[in-house]
């Protein structure tokens, strides 16, 4: 009888749901126009070296923040501390990160323009050069979850949400992995070896199990 994938998989310290391996995701931003960035309650997580970075990164994105965000950073700083006690982005009106501006861009399948998608000024500015900062490790990983137990270990979750059905869509007609999607990012938070070593372990199990 053939064996089910375990559930938690775990590469060094960090302990992966096997969900990062099995299911299929890849952001269709013309679709869902970045409501990631504006959907929720709280902002993103970020750790305090990462507000470091991002204060020093203020001057290069500070023009394509709206005035609202601008008024919101100049009061209450660029980060707070939420309801559950967690560090995470300013916001606006309980809705925007302050770091969202909005844009048209054109659909990477049609070239057909896709109006008013939600972007983020922080990546935009370190693209063009202005600044060595892209974004919070939260966001670049969504749609991973991270939590960091006091031991040292992390836990990496596959988060669900309605508003990326249209990536999850995408995801599977490319049939694309959530950790092949998120290749860039999980290099960046955990180094080349260690996303080799996942892919490793992703294609002995997946193979085994196919």
């Amino acid at each position: 009888m053939q064996q089910s994938i375990p559930p938690i998989l775990q590469i060094g310290e960090v302990l992966i749901s096997s969900d990062l391996l099995t299911e299929q995701f890849c952001c269709d931003l013309s679709a869902c126009k970045g409501a990631c960035c504006v959907e929720g309650d709280a902002g993103a997580p970020v750790t305090l070296d990462e507000i470091m970075q991002i204060e020093g990164s203020l001057d290069a994105c500070w023009p394509d923040l709206s005035a609202s965000a601008q008024a919101i950073v100049e009061k209450q700083g660029v980060a707070y501390t939420d309801r559950d006690g967690d560090l995470v982005t300013s916001i606006v009106a309980g809705r925007d990160c302050v770091f969202t501006y909005y844009a048209d861009i054109a659909d990477p399948a049609t070239h057909d323009p896709v109006k008013g998608c939600c972007l983020c000024a922080l990546e935009k500015a370190c693209r063009e050069g202005r600044s060595s900062f892209l974004k919070p490790i939260s966001c670049a990983l969504y749609p991973i979850r991270e939590k960091r137990f006091s031991d040292g270990t992390v836990a990496l979750n596959y988060h669900r949400w309605a508003v990326c059905r249209p990536a999850v869509e995408k995801g599977r007609r490319l049939q694309l992995p959530v950790y092949r999607f998120l290749q860039e990012p999980l290099v960046r938070r955990f180094g080349q070896e260690w996303y080799d070593e996942l892919c490793d372990v992703a294609k002995q199990l997946l193979n085994h199990h196919s």
